[in-house]
C-alpha cells in the first residue's frame, strides 16, 4: 500500500507549518487514480483558485493527497481510509472518482472527469447531478472535427487514420460517433481500434503497423494517458502522425493536441469547493464543460517525421513544443 502523507500542494511544503487557531480549517482530500507525477503540474493551479476564495493552506485549509498509480484496488483502499478522516470535501479524478463517489455513507465529491460522469454512474444529468458528486467532464465532443482537421493541415496526404480507445472508458460510445462523424465530414477513412489493457494495446498497434495509415486519433482515456509515451514512440517508429486532446501527449512526443486548458480547469474546481464548504449540495451544482481550449505542436516530432508543419498552424498554436518530450 501507498505510504499515506498529507501533501501541502502549493510548494510541497512540510506539514509542520502550524494552522492559526483563530480560523476554522477545511480539510479536503484529493484522491487521484493517477501518479503523483501526473497532477503535479496542476496541482498549483487548484491551489491558486483556492486562494482567490479566501483558502489558505496552513491558516485555514489542509489537503491530503493520495495516488492510486493506475490501481483500482489502491484506489478503493485509499477511499476507504480518507472516508475515516471524514474531510468536508474529496476532489478525485481518474480512477479515484468511482471510489470516492460509492463511499458509504456519502461525502460530497468533486471530479475532474476525462469522461461522461452521466454514462460512468456518477450523476443522473448534466443539469441536475442529483447526488453527492459535481465537478467538471473533460469531454467536449464539439472540438473531434477541429481536432482532426488540424490534424489533416499538417498532413494533408491524411486518407485513412487509425482511432484508439478503451472501450471502457465512461462517454466512448459517444466520442467514437462524433470521430466517425468528423472524419466523414472530411472524407477520411477510419479503421477503429480499442484495448482495455496495454497487453491488448499491444496487439492493436501491431495492427496498426499492418495497416500503415496516415495519422492515428488517440482518445484521451486512462489506458492511452497511460501509455501516451510508448505509443509517441511507436508512432514516431512508423512515421505516424498523432493527435489528441490533451497537452500532455504532445508533451511526451505527438504530434499535436487540441482540447481543454486543463491548468484553467484545474483551477476552476476550486468553485465547486468552495460552494460545498459554504453549503451547497453537490448535486445542485451543475456539471461543466471547458472554457478554455489550447493547441499544442510538437516541432521536434514533425521535423523526425518530416512533416511540414504549416505556418498557419504554428502561429495559432498556444504553445510549441520543441524538446524531447517529459
Amino acid at each position: 500500500m501507498l505510504s499515506r502523507r498529507r501533501l501541502l500542494l502549493a510548494l510541497g511544503a512540510s506539514l509542520a507549518i502550524p494552522v492559526r487557531a483563530q480560523s476554522k480549517v477545511h480539510r479536503i482530500a484529493f484522491l487521484s487514480g493517477g501518479t503523483r507525477a501526473d497532477a503535479a503540474p496542476f496541482l498549483p493551479s487548484l491551489v491558486a483558485g483556492l486562494r482567490e476564495f479566501g483558502y489558505r493552506e496552513g491558516e485555514n485549509l489542509l489537503i491530503d493527497g493520495r495516488y492510486a498509480n493506475y490501481s483500482a484496488q489502491e484506489a478503493s483502499t485509499l477511499a476507504a481510509e480518507i472516508a475515516r478522516q471524514k474531510p468536508a470535501v474529496i476532489l478525485a479524478n481518474g480512477g479515484g472518482i468511482a471510489p470516492a463517489c460509492g463511499l458509504a455513507p456519502a461525502l460530497p465529491v468533486v471530479f475532474l472527469h476525462s469522461g461522461d460522469p452521466v454514462d460512468a454512474g456518477f450523476v443522473d444529468s448534466y443539469a441536475r447531478p442529483g447526488g453527492n458528486a459535481t465537478g467538471i467532464s473533460l469531454l467536449a465532443l464539439d472540438l473531434i472535427v477541429k481536432r482532426m482537421e488540424l490534424l489533416k493541415l499538417a498532413q494533408p496526404k491524411l486518407r485513412r487514420i487509425a482511432f484508439l480507445a478503451s472501450p471502457e472508458h465512461a462517454g466512448q460510445r459517444h466520442e467514437l460517433a462524433a470521430s466517425h462523424a468528423a472524419a466523414k465530414q472530411l472524407g477520411i477513412e477510419v479503421r477503429y481500434h480499442e484495448a482495455r489493457n496495454p497487453a491488448e494495446l499491444a496487439k492493436a498497434l501491431e495492427a496498426v503497423a499492418a495497416e500503415r495509415p496516415d495519422g492515428a486519433l488517440l482518445f484521451s482515456d486512462a489506458l492511452m494517458v497511460g501509455q501516451r509515451r510508448p505509443l509517441a514512440e511507436f508512432f514516431l517508429k512508423h512515421g505516424i502522425p498523432s493527435a489528441a486532446g490533451w497537452s500532455g501527449f504532445p508533451d511526451a512526443g505527438h504530434l499535436l493536441s487540441y482540447g481543454p486548458e486543463r491548468h484553467a480547469v484545474w483551477k476552476r474546481l476550486a468553485y465547486f469547493v468552495d460552494r460545498i464548504l459554504k453549503g451547497s449540495r453537490p448535486g445542485d451544482l451543475p456539471i461543466e464543460l471547458p472554457s478554455a481550449v489550447e493547441l499544442v505542436i510538437n516541432r521536434r516530432t514533425a521535423a523526425a517525421m518530416n512533416v511540414s508543419l504549416p505556418q498557419g498552424i504554428l502561429m495559432r498554436a498556444d504553445r510549441v513544443v520543441d524538446g524531447p518530450g517529459v
